[in-house]
């Protein structure tokens, strides 16, 4: 077999000899990335709104003893359409040889979505097609004989519920004797032959396949989800109902996620006090602090948000799960057409709540380049879990706790309007004139499983981040805040000191791609040894001071201005750097000096300026490759940048004119 060329899907070469590979496609909302969990334990991405499946997830599994390859293709309505996601499907099956192909359907709708497993069959693919949800579909009295549908279709057909497991274990079964078959897979030279061929399903073909094999009922039954859109979906109540709904999910999670954080405070500082600290006590005083106050002091700041940021997600997925954010963008699109977006945008923008990079991957559902471009503009605005950790931590630290909720609230909607005004500004530079299509799912609720495997994998990413990102950003800025001036020279150490922490990847990576990063370091190293300032002091505070007029006008004092620059790295970081940037060598008293320092004024505008200037790296390297334009990404780094400097001065100027800084 040949290998996948360049399929740009991450998939670049096929398994291991003897294991096969098996595609699971499917429509949006059906379930597929539910039973991909369900058969790999891979935990790949689960929402309940189109495009979610943005990438191509893989997972090696054995399914009756046959080690196989499953890949999660995104959820595409056309395999012969037009957007990216579906290019990216046809570019995949044009690159990549498959031995299988799992059609996933909603059988509750499958009168609309039998097209797709008819188009697999045109393509002479072997497949087996799984009717999930089939227990909705019983509910709504809808009959499918799946034997006969198998005849037509001429493959097998299984009724299953990948949200409770009925129907599993023949799927599985079918999977493997189709496996079994020993068919080799369909060259990819020819399915790509036959794709632009595009030889369209009539009508006709959909109305055979259905005849006899599919009863649906008159009219479906008056079901909760009728019922509750009704209510939910009011042209006058909807939106508030949406909003409120959001409101009391964060008092929810600074109800329950604040208390677990003391609980974690507490923990972090007995580990400190009975195992850290005598560890490293007869360790030199430069590698004692480094390990103490930077390393450990950084990463039990972090670790003191994992309850709540577990809390936040567990209830975003009962949330996003539940089907009600397709709802919010079915209400939202009208109001979002008068700024150039539409319903998909804003349920992106919600995406975004949890990180901002699968949210700018996720606008390729969007066939309008400029529609993807301007969501891509007003994504990074979402108040994404990073920067909620900084938040909570300066809102407990500077204000009651009884009004916690509603400032951090007043962020949430603050970045609403920051997207609608964006959008509003530049639409005439992008216009789009694609129609707004979405499907709107059954209201479900999630199961604890569920729940629990998404706010697991939402913690395992969040503790990769703070042992890679985090660590190494917390490790340079206590190295920033203790070397004086003229040891910049030394910093050529800071790679194998990173090294010694991270794991020694770090530093083949770097030393891998040295040529760009050599040129860098000696430029950021000159500049290090011609800041202005005391020559005494660190270079952190001479960064600080050199970029203090710029933020004064803020009310952002010197020591956040510093934690400022290095969220350019990644925005938790800003949380871990406190510490050093204080000289505090209780990461727990960090909250007690902020308070003593900073007035509740001067934190808004600081987290203002924190919510909208310049995302994290990683998202950056996302806009870069989704946006594929320099120029574009230029475009979102200074407009965000000037933007957060516009506001929280005003913000700030403002508070003063009226006497309340």
């Amino acid at each position: 077999m040949a290998h996948c060329h360049n399929s740009g899907s991450g998939i670049n070469t096929l398994p291991q000899p003897g294991v096969q590979r098996i595609a699971v496609l499917g429509m949006p909302n059906v379930g597929k990335s539910t039973l991909f969990n369900r058969i790999t334990g891979a935990g790949a991405f689960v929402g309940n709104w189109p495009g979610v499946t943005v990438d191509l997830f893989k997972a090696e599994v054995e399914v009756n003893g046959q080690k196989v390859e499953l890949v999660d293709l995104p959820g595409i309505y056309d395999l012969e359409g037009y957007s990216e996601d579906e290019r990216v499907v046809q570019q995949f099956f044009a690159t990549c040889p498959v031995n299988l192909v799992l059609v996933i359907l909603n059988a509750a709708q499958i009168d609309r979505q039998i097209r797709l497993p008819l188009q697999v069959k045109a393509l002479g693919m072997p497949a087996v097609v799984i009717l999930n949800m089939a227990d909705e579909a019983k509910h709504f009295g809808i009959k499918i004989d799946e034997h006969k549908l198998a005849q037509k279709l001429g493959m097998p057909v299984v009724l299953v519920s990948a949200k409770y497991g009925h129907g599993y274990t023949q799927a599985l079964r079918q999977i493997s004797q189709q496996l079994g078959q020993q068919q080799p897979p369909i060259s990819p030279a020819e399915l790509k032959q036959q794709i632009q061929a595009h030889r369209q399903i009539l009508e006709s073909q959909i109305q055979e396949t259905l005849a006899n094999t599919v009863e649906m009922p008159s009219r479906l039954l008056k079901n909760l989800t009728e019922k509750l859109d009704a209510v939910l979906l009011h042209p006058v109540f909807g939106l508030p109902l949406f909003f409120l709904s959001i409101y009391l999910m964060f008092e929810f999670v600074w109800v329950v996620g604040l208390p677990l954080q003391d609980v974690a405070d507490a923990i972090t500082a007995w580990l400190q006090e009975v195992a850290i600290v005598p560890l490293t006590a007869n360790l030199p005083e430069l590698w004692r602090g480094f390990l103490v106050d930077g390393i450990y002091g950084g990463l039990a700041t972090v670790a003191s948000f994992v309850p709540l940021v577990v809390t936040f997600f567990f209830m975003m997925a009962i949330v996003e799960d539940s089907g009600y954010f397709s709802r919010a963008a079915y209400m939202m699109d009208a109001l979002m057409y008068h700024f150039g977006l539409d319903g998909r945008s804003f349920v992106l923008l919600i995406m975004g709540f949890g990180c901002n990079i699968p949210a700018v991957m996720g606008t390729r559902v969007m066939r309008s380049r400029a529609l993807r471009l301007l969501t891509i503009l007003i994504i990074p605005f979402a108040l994404c879990s990073a920067r909620l950790t900084v938040f909570v931590f300066i809102i407990d630290a500077l204000f009651d706790r009884a009004w916690g909720p509603l400032v951090l609230f007043s962020l949430y909607l603050f970045s609403f309007v920051v997207a609608l005004l964006t959008g509003l500004l530049m639409k005439g530079q992008f216009q789009n004139q694609e129609p707004f299509v979405i499907e709107l799912p059954p209201y479900r609720f999630p199961t604890i499983k569920q729940v629990l495997l998404r706010g697991w994998g939402e913690l395992k990413h969040f503790l990769q981040r703070a042992t890679g990102f985090i660590t190494a950003g917390v490790a340079g800025v206590w190295l920033l805040s203790n070397l004086p001036h003229n040891t910049a020279n030394s910093m050529i150490f800071i790679p194998l000191l990173i090294g010694m922490v991270t794991g020694w990847n770090a530093v083949k990576a770097f030393l891998q791609r040295a040529g760009g990063w050599i040129a860098v370091s000696v430029l950021v190293i000159w500049l290090l040894n011609n800041l202005p300032g005391g020559q005494d002091t660190s270079y952190a505070t001479r960064i600080g001071e050199f970029f203090s007029p710029i933020l004064k006008v803020a009310g952002i004092p010197q020591e956040l201005t510093i934690a400022l620059l290095f969220g350019f790295i990644a925005k938790e970081i800003l949380v871990g750097s406190l510490a050093s940037i204080y000289h505090l060598p209780d990461p727990n008293a960090v909250q007690a000096t902020l308070a003593q320092t900073i007035t509740p004024i001067q934190a808004y505008s600081f987290m203002l300026f924190c919510l909208l200037y310049t995302p994290c790296l990683a998202t950056v390297a996302t806009i870069k490759s989704e946006s594929k334009s320099i120029k574009f990404t230029l475009l979102t780094l200074a407009y965000g940048l000037g933007l957060a400097w516009v506001v929280s001065t005003l913000f700030y100027q403002g508070a003063k004119l009226f006497g309340l800084s």
